[in-house]
């Protein structure tokens, strides 16, 4: 079983409450969760321990490694907090000067690549996340990896001088919702989705 010692933890807590922080929504019979993840809403069966897609129109899909991971950790490790409103980098949450390094660091030369010479095209691209237009940079946005956790995309357009430049900022509260694998997990998916319907589209 993927994931066993994290279904097990989730198991053992009070469903309504963990609804309550997780900002999504339990049933009973089964037991199960309904939560957001990336603007696409999954069940999370805990009878069976499995998760899937709800999309309309499609056919349930079981969600991939790193979806349950996100999946799983948020609903293990979410607070009922208020969004701060301050953004910040990665490297300023708890432990993440020392965890985003090496094959951890975030995607951000991928972003780089795909929207560098067409920043624009960030705010076409994220539209699949209900994402938010923001004012940073020559092209950015936000949007929600999680009901409780947002993430910040900025693109700044490369020159014959100077480099394309992406950055990925947190709310300050984003380690408060995820262990950093876990984070990093979703800020991965998201990167993923963008950067294939730019180079799908193009």
């Amino acid at each position: 079983m993927v994931h066993q010692g994290l279904w097990q933890q989730l198991i053992g807590l009070d469903c309504q409450q963990t609804a309550k922080r997780a900002k999504c929504q339990c049933f009973s019979s089964p037991q199960r969760y309904v939560v957001t993840l990336l603007n696409t809403e999954y069940v999370v069966n805990l009878e069976d321990k499995q998760i899937f897609s709800l999309k309309p129109g499609s056919p349930q899909k079981p969600a991939e490694f790193f979806e349950q991971l996100c999946i799983l950790a948020y609903l293990i490790n979410a607070k009922d907090l208020p969004i701060a409103n301050k953004l910040v980098r990665a490297e300023t949450l708890p432990t993440g000067q020392f965890f985003f390094r090496g094959l951890h660091k975030l995607p951000t030369e991928k972003l780089e690549g795909a929207f560098g010479q067409s920043p624009e095209l960030l705010y076409e691209t994220a539209r699949q996340f209900a994402a938010e237009k923001c004012e940073f940079g020559d092209a950015s946005v936000q949007f929600y990896i999680l009901p409780r956790v947002p993430v910040t995309i900025v693109i700044w357009r490369g020159d014959e001088e100077f480099g394309a430049r992406a950055s990925i900022l947190f709310d300050q509260t984003a380690g408060e919702h995820l262990l950093l694998d876990a984070l990093l997990a979703g800020v991965n998916i998201a990167v993923k989705a963008l950067v294939k319907t730019v180079t799908k589209d193009s």
